[in-house]
């Protein structure tokens, strides 16, 4: 298991750059689609959206676990205010 540190500088590389690339790939996939088969009914665009957007994160979840949380290897006098 990556280090607490490594995991959070990996989400943010993830959402940063990761992410804004994803987007690009799912609008382009839609836009080929539309272009081979027709326009879509809107709901059908809308579920493929949806389940684009939760597919990316999925290899991704043991990374962005716990991420928000305070690092649990800091140790206690760190959390203190001087």
């Amino acid at each position: 298991m990556l280090p607490y540190r490594t995991r959070r500088r990996l989400a943010l590389l993830i959402l940063l750059v990761g992410m804004p690339l994803w987007i690009v790939l799912s609008v382009s996939a839609v836009n080929w689609m539309d272009a081979r088969f027709g326009r879509q009914p809107i709901w059908i665009e809308v579920l493929i959206y949806v389940a684009l957007g939760v597919v990316w994160i999925l290899p991704f979840r043991s990374i962005f676990r716990g991420v928000g949380k305070a690092d649990p290897d800091a140790s206690v006098s760190d959390d203190k205010p001087e």
